[in-house]
Formats: structure tokens, C-alpha cells, sequence
């Protein structure tokens, strides 16, 4: 007989799942009421050329899945895996640019694809049939197994307590994910032996970051009734945050009171669109690049423009692009990306001046698409931004529909470049003063690439009662799909009404009932739940129905079951949901006659017409 030992946390670890980085910082879980909590940043061990281990803040969110010839032998060997057939990390996005075909990029961007089967192995995107390829959740989930394995290396080797999997964790999530990428997140933590994990929204935790770095002094910066929006603008998504300071007490407080959509545009977009200026100029010199090498500049505009990024003095960075075929260093072509280029292409393209009342250009799209990622039609960050102030009810916030920030605070390594902060800043003054408010002030963030991570250690704290905590909630209202009860009229679709089951703003831990709804749920057989979220229906309570909701309310995807019993026949049932400790959704049926509970499970499989 065996018996399980338990494991009291010794860390709280914060986790940064990043699209194009991913970063992790620790704190010990006790800290004495007199001493500051250290926060410290874990030096990642990964592979940073074949077969060379480095240590680095950051691991690169990308896994190399070679082939038989595309890395030295044992070019893959790490300290704890000595057989180890791919690559997570620094040598896999250096050398996958070289073999596209072969790297897993931005599978935390695949999460949230409602369009492909999410557990079915897909990545890497039209990659070679003979390869090796994993589902996006695999994909995460090999990401977190190897900050589970170097973290044990590193911290763990010589006391099993100290081992990652058991430590409590916080693994950050954009603000935008719903339900089903969230589950998915938790999923993907699953499979890597990472148990004991609570999601929090990313921009929320660069927020606690920074309460963190301005310990003693932060209520001094902030005032009662400041609208403080959180503008975190990563390599693959834009999160856009609004956090309201009240005062209850005579104690300030924190509430997120707005979340935007999910926007899949950020520095990818930025990366593709220097190489086209950067292949332009090379056209103008009559060197012609095929897609392959258009992929590898791509890659390599990403590492100038994160260079002058952070070198602000630099005028410019050379960039090297193999050659065709069998020439690959005689034919190499040389290049650079000029600091006055790339400011200007992102400013112009990415945070271009605009109205207050603009919004995002909806171009007409083309019948015909390729399943990959759901990039936002118009990459105008400035055009979004205005959109998500504008949506904003006027009764929650503000006396008129313009939303007006009073504060602003970037995150993410697109904005460590100033031109660009200080763009965003010059256009929001512009809009707040056409609405009559004051020009929103900056709030200074320590470190925009290590923030999130720091501030989901910083959250794990605030959970016991040792910092404070944003009160948050469901960023999004969820519902569920019910077919109206009319007769049925050839030729027109039975409309559906939408019925809230999770209202914005339900905190973790809590659950509601539909109890004065009842349903009929066919037994012996499957049924489907539609199921939808809000981005703006902010006050719909739970048992709301929403009968003309096109435009406020979109679907997300389908919720499954099936009850034992005879086929066909009808179980009175109400509908609960519950929000769990670790920030994931449920819905529950609950039978009329003997009060037995069915979960409803997210199907995430691609929808599919015969």
C-alpha cells in the first residue's frame, strides 16, 4: 500500500504563457508580514544553439520539430533529456527560421482559433506530412513541460519539495480569451504536470507589477475615480484593459471594468510588414526574394526592430538573408533596418492619427481563405482602440459614450519603443480633449518584458492577503442558445434567443442558478447548448434573454452531453454555472425530480457541414 505525500507550496510562481516569449518569476508562498517580498526572475536553461545550454530570462515560445538531417547528432540533447527529439526556446526559433516548415510558432494564438480542432495535430501549419506535428494544446503544453523540467533541473535537484509541480502557480491568459481557450490554457497546464493552476488576465497582471515596483508610493499615484487603461501590445495579440480606482473606507481600490476583443495583431503583423519595406528596397535594387526567404527576413526584421527597440541610439541594423538553393552562404544577401523606415512604417501603419469616432476598416474579404491564424482585418491599433473607448457604457463609466482614460499603462515589447508610447499618448490627448477631460498621464512600467510574470507572483501574494487585489470577475457575458417556440414557416430559420448564464464581472468561486427557467434535456441520445459571450452587454444578469442580439452577442462554439436513459424522452432541468477557483467557466444541468447534476462539456472540435 502506497501512500500519496503531500507537498505544502515553498514558491508562488508566476507564468507568462507568451505568444513570442514566455517568462516565469518566483517568491517564496510565506513571507513575514515585516519583510518585502523579493520577486525574482528564473533564468530559463535552454538550448541556444545545437547542443549548447544557455540560461536566458525569456524562452522563446517557438518548438523546433526537425527532421532526420535538419540538426547535428544529440544537437537536441539536454542536461534532463538526453534523448530528446525537439527543441523548445532560442536555438528553436534561431534555426526554425531557417526551416519554417519545421517550427511551432505562436500556438498560444491557435488556443483561441475557433476554426480548426484545437486538440487535433495541426501545428505546424502546413507542414510536411513526414514531420512530427502536435495540437496547439500539445504545443502549450510542450512549452510549460519544458519550464516544468528546467525549473526542476535548476531548482529541484537536490529537494524533491522544491519541484515546480509543486508550487503554486499563476498562469497569465489575455484578458480576451474566452471560456474555451481558458479551459484549454488549464488543459494544456494539465498535461504538463502542472496541477495546481489559476489563471489571471495578462494586462491585470502587468497592472500588479507595477503596484509591486512602486511599493509604499503607488496609492500616491493614483487618485479616486481615475480610469486607468492597461494597453499591452505583445508579439501576437493586443490586449486592451480598463481599471477604475475607487475608494471604499477610506481604502482605494481596484476594479477591471472593461475588457476588448481578442486582437490578433501585434508584433507578428510588425515583423511581415518591415520585411515587405525591407524587400521593397532590395526590389529597388533588382534582388528579388522567393517566399522562403521572405520568411527568414521576416524573422530577421523581428530581431533588428526588438535591437533598436532597445537601443535607442542605434540608426539602423544589418540583416542577413541566405540564399537560394544550393548557394545558401555564397549567395547571401545583405541588408539593413533603418530606425527612421521602421518608425515610421509602424507608425504609420500600426498607430496612425485618427478621429475618436473612427473604427476598424472592414474590407470586403475574399470567398476563398487559408485556415491559418484570424488575423484582425485592419492592423490600425489606434483604429481598435478608439472602437473599444467608444463601446463602453456611458452609465458605468462616464456621462457621455467616449470613454476618457485618465491614465494609461503599456505593456508588452512593442511598446518599449517611446516613438510609439508617445504616439498613443499624443492621439488619446487629442480625443479627451475633443470630449472636454484632461490629457491622460502615462504610468511608468519597470519593465515591460518581464512585467507580467512578476505581477502573476504578485497576484499569488495579494491571494493571501499580502498585497492588494483587482476585483474582476468573467471578463466577457456568456450565453447560451435557445430556440424560440413558434411554428415553423418554410423556408425561414427558427429564430434563437440568447439566455445569460454567466453574467460579466462573476467572480472566481461563485455560482448562479436559472432556477426559474426550466428546459427539456433529451436523454439516451447527444444535445447541444450554442454558446456565445459579450464583450459589451455588461449589465445583462443572469436569466436575461436577448432576442435581437446580432452584433452584441457571437458564438464561440457548442456545449455537449448526453444522460443515460430512454432514448427520447424529456428531463425537466435547470441550468447552473459556476466560475472555479482557477478562473475556468462550468455549466451544470440539474434534474427537476432528483436533483442530479450533468456538466455540460465544451466540444472544441471544428464545426463541420455535410
Amino acid at each position: 500500500m502506497s501512500i500519496e505525500t503531500t507537498h505544502e507550496p515553498v514558491y508562488v510562481v508566476g507564468i507568462d504563457l507568451g505568444t513570442t516569449n514566455s517568462v516565469v518569476a518566483y517568491t517564496e508562498a510565506q513571507v513575514n508580514a515585516d519583510t518585502e517580498p523579493d520577486i525574482r526572475i528564473f533564468r530559463i536553461p535552454q538550448l541556444v544553439g545545437a547542443g549548447s545550454v544557455g540560461e536566458n530570462d525569456a524562452l522563446p515560445s517557438f518548438l523546433l520539430l526537425p527532421g532526420p538531417h535538419d540538426v547535428p547528432e544529440d544537437g537536441l540533447a539536454l542536461p534532463w533529456d538526453a534523448q530528446s527529439h525537439m527543441a523548445v526556446g532560442t536555438f528553436a526559433r534561431d534555426r526554425g527560421a531557417e526551416i519554417p516548415m519545421r517550427m511551432i510558432a505562436s500556438a498560444k494564438s491557435w488556443l483561441c482559433h475557433t476554426g480548426v480542432d484545437r486538440n487535433k495535430p495541426i501545428l505546424p501549419w502546413e507542414g510536411p506530412d513526414d514531420g512530427k506535428k502536435l495540437s496547439p494544446v500539445e504545443a502549450s503544453a510542450a512549452i510549460l513541460a519544458h519550464i516544468r523540467d528546467s525549473w526542476n533541473y535548476a531548482m529541484a535537484r537536490e529537494n524533491h519539495q522544491l519541484r515546480l509541480e509543486h508550487q503554486e502557480i499563476f498562469l497569465t491568459v489575455p484578458a480576451s480569451f474566452d471560456a474555451v481557450a481558458r479551459n484549454l490554457t488549464v488543459q494544456a497546464a494539465e498535461l504538463a504536470g502542472l496541477t495546481k493552476t489559476t489563471l489571471l488576465e495578462e494586462p491585470q497582471a502587468a497592472f500588479y507589477a507595477w503596484i509591486d515596483g512602486n511599493r509604499g508610493k503607488w496609492r500616491d499615484l493614483v487618485h479616486v475615480d481615475d480610469l486607468i487603461m492597461v494597453a499591452d501590445v505583445g508579439g501576437g495579440t493586443t490586449d486592451l484593459s480598463l481599471i477604475k480606482v475607487t475608494e471604499s473606507d477610506g481604502e482605494l481600490n481596484l476594479e477591471r471594468v472593461a475588457v476588448g476583443k481578442h486582437l490578433l495583431v501585434g508584433g507578428d503583423n510588425m515583423d511581415l510588414t518591415l520585411a515587405y519595406a525591407v524587400a521593397a528596397n532590395l526590389a529597388a535594387e533588382g534582388k528579388k526574394l522567393n517566399a522562403h526567404q521572405m520568411r527568414g527576413l521576416s524573422y530577421g526584421c523581428r530581431s533588428a526592430k526588438e535591437y533598436l527597440f532597445t537601443h535607442e541610439e542605434a540608426p539602423s541594423v544589418p540583416i542577413t538573408i541566405l540564399g537560394r538553393g544550393s548557394r545558401l552562404i555564397g549567395g547571401s544577401i545583405k541588408t539593413e533596418l533603418i530606425r527612421a523606415q521602421m518608425e515610421s512604417v509602424l507608425k504609420e501603419g500600426f498607430f496612425p492619427s485618427c478621429e475618436r469616432t473612427s473604427k476598424p476598416l472592414e474590407a470586403r474579404r475574399t470567398g476563398m481563405r487559408e485556415m491559418g491564424l484570424s488575423y484582425a482585418s485592419d492592423p490600425a491599433i489606434t483604429h481598435h482602440l478608439a472602437q473599444f473607448l467608444n463601446q463602453q457604457e456611458a452609465s458605468d463609466l462616464m456621462a457621455e459614450s467616449f470613454v476618457c482614460p485618465s491614465a494609461i499603462l503599456f505593456n508588452g515589447g512593442v511598446m518599449k519603443a517611446e516613438g510609439l508610447r508617445k504616439k498613443v499618448v499624443e492621439i488619446l490627448s487629442s480625443w479627451t480633449a475633443e470630449a472636454g477631460c484632461p490629457s491622460p498621464r502615462e504610468i511608468q512600467s519597470s519593465d515591460f518584458d518581464l512585467a507580467v510574470a512578476r505581477g502573476a507572483a504578485y497576484y499569488g501574494l495579494a491571494r493571501k492577503g499580502q498585497g492588494i487585489r483587482i476585483r474582476s470577475g468573467l471578463s466577457k457575458t456568456y450565453y447560451i442558445g435557445v430556440e424560440a417556440s413558434m411554428p415553423a414557416v418554410p423556408g425561414i430559420p427558427t429564430p434563437v434567443k440568447a439566455l445569460c448564464v454567466a453574467p460579466f464581472g462573476m467572480e472566481e468561486g461563485s455560482k448562479a442558478a436559472l432556477s426559474g427557467k426550466e428546459f427539456g434535456l433529451v436523454v439516451g441520445e447527444p444535445v447541444k447548448f450554442d454558446f456565445l459571450s459579450s464583450d459589451t452587454r455588461r449589465h445583462d444578469a443572469i436569466g436575461t434573454v436577448a432576442e435581437d442580439w446580432e452584433g452584441e452577442i457571437v458564438p464561440i462554439t457548442t456545449l455537449e452531453t448526453q444522460l443515460e436513459g430512454e432514448t427520447g424522452t424529456l428531463v425537466p432541468v435547470t441550468l447552473e454555472s459556476r466560475i472555479t477557483e482557477v478562473g475556468t467557466l462550468e455549466l451544470w444541468c440539474v434534474s427537476r425530480e432528483n436533483q442530479d447534476k450533468f456538466k455540460l462539456e465544451f466540444n472544441v472540435r471544428e464545426q463541420e457541414t455535410d
